[in-house]
């Protein structure tokens, strides 16, 4: 429920922001008594849709933190704690990246990365994970966290979310327009947008939504094979990150956070939203890959 709130109350906070940002460069008022301004408009939906997943890019590492109750591992407390910070350090010098932030946090089994830099992120794994794997299986698991990193994951998947978001309030509001014009075209009095507008704009923001977030999952999905592939190099073996991924085929994988999803090593249901391939399908490319 905390979860839920707070994730809520920081796309208001978001969306308020980005309202003034709007308001005061004057690209909001896109409606114009001559008709729509499409380079207005432009702006808007540019600010809208980049600027929200810029802000969530930005904010990723403390969200997560917040969100997850991850413990950051400054001086190791035990010997597993230092081999988990020694691990990480050793993928992230292989993959010619800055040390990441290291911790952990209770859940099910589960691990992420995220950050809005590639010299200074997080790489989070769950106590889950660590009670359910072997140490070898874990290790590929980071291994396949740390790639994330060094693909640039997060901010490539930040870039695809606001192209996409660019386009949902671009198009919604210019097909609003068109069908608004269409239904008053005999009302000689009418000025302003009219409910045809509101209404249209509304239902395809909702549906160019979906659209666009079967679009960000398969970018997503697609990214989940080049980390699987980049742990199995930076492991120099393929078969701990296999044995991995059929050991949480097992497992009932830990729910993240929205703001962290994506980046997880475990995905969810439905093939078109999900960010994360089937776990058969990753084995299986990892065993025919060259």
């Amino acid at each position: 429920m905390k979860r839920i709130a707070l994730f809520l109350l920081t796309n208001i906070a978001v969306v308020a922001v980005l309202g003034i940002v709007a308001s005061l460069l004057g690209v909001n008022r896109f409606l114009t008594a001559n008709g729509l301004n499409l380079g207005a408009l432009l702006g808007f939906a540019f600010i809208m849709g980049f600027g929200g997943a810029i802000i969530s890019l930005l904010i990723s590492k403390p969200m997560a933190k917040w969100t997850s109750g991850v413990h950051v591992i400054n001086e190791p407390r035990s010997a597993d704690e230092a081999w988990i910070v020694n691990t990480v350090r050793g993928f992230a010098e292989k993959a010619g990246i800055g040390m990441p932030e290291v911790g952990i946090y209770e859940g099910e089994p589960n691990a992420f990365a995220t950050g809005a830099f590639k010299n200074s992120a997080l790489v989070a794994v769950s106590t889950g994970l660590l009670e359910g794997m072997t140490r070898e299986e874990v290790e590929a698991v980071i291994g396949h966290e740390v790639a994330h990193i060094a693909n640039g994951d997060m901010v490539t998947m930040t870039l695809i979310q606001g192209v996409m978001n660019t386009f949902v309030v671009f198009l919604s509001r210019v097909i609003g327009y068109a069908v608004d014009s269409f239904l008053r075209k005999n009302d000689e009095n009418s000025s302003g947008p009219g409910i045809g507008y509101y209404v249209t704009t509304i239902v395809l923001d909702i549906l160019l939504g979906f659209v666009a977030a079967m679009i960000v999952a398969w970018f997503s999905r697609q990214r989940e094979f080049r980390a699987d592939a980049g742990a199995a190099q930076l492991m120099g073996n393929r078969q701990p990150m296999m044995n991995a991924l059929a050991r949480l085929g097992g497992m009932h994988p830990g729910e993240l956070p929205k703001s962290v999803a994506a980046m997880g090593i475990a995905g969810g249901i439905g093939k078109l939203f999900s960010t994360h391939p089937p776990i058969e399908e990753r084995i299986a490319a990892l065993q025919n890959a060259r």
